[in-house]
């Protein structure tokens, strides 16, 4: 009989998160929900005259942001109660009538942004002079009167916001057919037995070393793509007729910059990542020459890229060795991060090993009244080591963020929300490579070398291709199976250049591909990981203010736009050389590949 998981309280207290420091009891929590339950009724009293007068205005930003932090105190603690078992029907129904009594103060605030909107922000700007504390939401309410432009009438509102279900149909269906529907028949593996493919299998299968099995994988999944074209064209044109409608009735120039909007990032940051990464595709060819003399293949096909260059590191680590070797890794950054890294683990923000009903993976979760808690699954692995590593480069940035910051702008935007944690996660790895074996720092080379390719390069095509099509549709274009399938061949026999065979198959690829229904997403992992880079890159070769001004931004919450945020850092993504930066250190990872072989 095989070893049993363990249950919740089988697991040793100091490797479980202390959710006390939230609410010492479950009772507490009760008292508190019964109490938020009565009080969230109290932001009505501004209805009809929020913008009546300077101290109404104040008074209702100050009442919706105590109700806001009393609601998410009690949904971080079940959240977090619930996710340690899911199978604990106590947690599962704390956090069900958390989530209703969010939603409930959610409707009964609806009327609070409209009314902002019925006046021009000349009325605020004078408020502000009226009441002195206003100054202190200047920019959530600057930021707010950006979008009054793009709001259209309330009844056209009130249309948009009824068919909004209707409008995500494409990407539902989608989702549907390819979670649920399709189907991709079975290939013989290395043993020659019989396997069903399936999406969750096929990247082991392309990552074997045997080639007729990655070949077989796929050429099988993007034939069975090819043969729903006509569907998934529909879904994938459908989605984007839908974006470039909405973006024209709201008076934005593309869909493209109607969803960078939020972020308030210009487009030509979207474009400089493309236009950089096109510019520099020798790299990414060298690496594919790499791949292809390290497997002594005549011919480098697609579905070689993905076989590993080195085998998995089997080596293992305590937690409490993985704890010194990320703290060691992060003393770079210096003895203030340190100290506040540490209560992490003295505070038991980390619950550490799995259990059974514990939600799976890893995250960090945690607001401005709670500490920023990590949830690991931790086996040991060298990736267990890095995820470590980089699940408390988000918990210290949500720290600094709310140490420093008051509530209203003490939450950092998703467009910055991954650089630190990549920080951390290429510092452990430089680390790594300094006092690691040669085959640990093959190991750690290779994937990096992996991240590099799927994260800058892969992505930006990705990117490339949304915009592009995008661009089609809005110039009058029809968004046909061959259009489609046709621009992205194209994409590949660029990115992969003259030494890569670009099987016909990959014309399918994109059908494949979820985050085209993100509404451009894709860019922003390319651009984390590029600011992380050069913020390692500086911190390493002690460039001047590197550090202090890097703390600086993982203090700035979310006071300023993501794009100033970063220039605190001393990067600016309209650039070349923040995407080059990336880009070279990827090329000084296939050198160091290349004289460990």
């Amino acid at each position: 009989m095989g070893k049993l998981q363990k249950t919740r309280d089988e697991i040793e207290t100091k490797y479980t998160w202390d959710l006390t420091l939230i609410y010492k009891t479950d009772k507490d929590f009760e008292k508190d929900y019964e109490k938020v339950s009565k009080e969230i009724n109290d932001i009505t009293k501004y209805q009809g005259v929020l913008v009546k007068s300077a101290s109404n205005l104040l008074g209702y930003l100050k009442l919706s942001n105590e109700l806001e932090r009393k609601l998410y105190k009690l949904y971080y603690y079940a959240n977090l109660k619930n996710d340690q078992d899911t199978t604990n029907t106590k947690y599962q129904a704390m956090l069900g009538k958390v989530k209703n009594l969010l939603t409930k103060f959610e409707e009964i605030d609806a009327y609070a942004e409209p009314e902002l909107m019925s006046v021009d922000y000349d009325l605020i700007e004078k408020y502000y002079e009226e009441e002195k504390e206003l100054k202190e939401y200047e920019f959530v309410l600057s930021n707010l009167f950006r979008f009054k432009k793009h709001i259209l009438s309330k009844e056209v509102e009130e249309v948009l916001s009824s068919l909004s279900n209707s409008l995500n149909n494409s990407s539902e269906t989608y989702e549907l057919l390819t979670d649920s529907d399709m189907k991709f028949g079975y290939i013989l593996d290395e043993n020659n037995e019989e396997v069903e493919l399936t999406e969750s299998n096929y990247s082991v299968f392309l990552h074997s070393k045997d080639r007729r099995v990655r070949k077989d994988a796929f050429n099988k999944v993007l034939t069975t793509y090819g043969e729903y074209k006509n569907t998934i064209s529909s879904t994938f044109a459908g989605n984007v007729d839908t974006l470039t409608t909405l973006a024209k009735l709201k008076k934005y120039d593309s869909s493209l910059e109607a969803a960078l909007f939020s972020d308030n990032v210009d487009i030509k940051v979207y474009n400089n990542l493309i236009k950089t990464i096109k510019d520099n595709l020798d790299v990414l060819y060298k690496y594919f020459k790499l791949k292809k003399d390290f497997l002594k293949l005549d011919e480098f096909h697609l579905y070689d890229q993905y076989v590993d260059l080195v085998e998995e590191n089997t080596k293992k680590y305590t937690f409490e060795e993985a704890k010194d070797l990320v703290i060691e890794a992060l003393s770079v950054l210096g003895s203030d991060y340190i100290k506040n890294l540490n209560k992490a683990f003295d505070e038991r923000w980390i619950d550490v090993y799995n259990n059974k009903g514990k939600r799976g993976g890893a995250y960090s979760s945690g607001f401005y009244d709670t500490k920023p808690y990590v949830l690991l699954n931790y086996e040991g692995t060298i990736n267990d080591v890095s995820t470590l590593a980089h699940e408390l480069g988000h918990s210290m940035h949500t720290y600094y963020s709310c140490l420093n910051n008051p509530y209203q702008y003490s939450h950092y935007k998703i467009f910055v929300a991954e650089v630190a944690s990549t920080v951390n996660e290429l510092l452990l790895n430089f680390h790594l490579l300094n006092k690691g074996s040669k085959e640990d720092k093959k190991y750690i080379l290779s994937n990096l070398m992996n991240l590099f390719k799927a994260t800058i390069y892969r992505q930006t095509m990705f990117a490339e291709f949304e915009r592009d099509m995008h661009n089609l549709k809005e110039q009058g274009g029809v968004l046909t199976n061959e259009v489609l399938c046709d621009n992205y061949y194209k994409l590949n026999l660029e990115y992969f250049g003259n030494d890569v065979v670009v099987d016909d198959e990959i014309k399918y690829e994109w059908e494949r591909i979820p985050h085209f229904y993100y509404n451009f997403y894709v860019y922003k992992y390319a651009i984390g990981l590029s600011c992380a880079c050069y913020i390692v890159d500086n911190i390493l070769n002690k460039k001047e203010n590197a550090l202090e001004n890097y703390l600086k931004f993982l203090s700035s919450g979310g006071s300023l736009y993501p794009i100033n945020e970063l220039k605190i850092a001393g990067i600016d993504v309209t650039k070349k050389d923040v995407i080059e930066s990336a880009i070279k250190m990827f090329d000084s990872f296939i050198e160091q590949f290349k004289e460990l072989m």
